[in-house]
């Protein structure tokens, strides 16, 4: 049995366009929070600018206790924790880690909704992500890797240099 009283990370699902809003709802309700913001250059009739958007949209982590899970709730602009089997699901601070190590790569991510097939997994042998494994996939005509975040319905893909991944036995 889990303890209740340790902090776990847990996902919670935000109204559209909220996430940066929550994110400080939640630091000045003094709780420790991530928002894994991507830079994009955006480009509008005039202009071209550089800006900073969430990497998965309408999602914030929150690392609190299962006790405080009702006191989140009451954020304004949060809209319910991401559940499994009717409890808020808690995230392995393993996946946060690796969110953290992706974007500070600056590698090329984009996130997925859709599902693929099952294809080669990979383990990660070479960089930040060294031991991490994941599914590779061609996208728009690129070799990527899926990383996926355990109860979030969103997938990552990650372009990585060939030369980091090898086949992985675990077959």
């Amino acid at each position: 049995m889990k303890d209740r009283t340790k902090p776990h990370w847990f996902a919670v699902y935000t109204k559209s366009r909220n996430e940066k809003k929550v994110y400080e709802r939640l630091i000045d309700e003094g709780y420790e929070a991530y928002l894994p913001l991507q830079k994009r250059l955006k480009q509008w009739s005039d202009r071209k600018k550089w800006v900073e958007e969430p990497l998965l949209r309408s999602y914030v982590f929150v690392k609190i206790t299962e006790r405080d899970c009702h006191n989140v709730l009451n954020i304004s602009g949060l809209v319910c924790f991401v559940s499994f089997e009717g409890k808020a699901a808690p995230i392995p601070e393993k996946q946060i880690d690796v969110l953290r190590m992706l974007l500070g790569e600056q590698l090329e991510i984009e996130t997925i909704e859709e599902n693929y097939e099952p294809g080669d997994l990979v383990d990660i042998q070479i960089g930040s992500m060294m031991g991490f494994s994941g599914e590779l996939v061609r996208h728009k005509g690129k070799s990527k890797v899926i990383v996926q975040i355990d109860h979030v319905s969103h997938k990552l893909l990650v372009t990585l240099p060939a030369n980091h991944i090898v086949k992985s036995h675990k077959n």
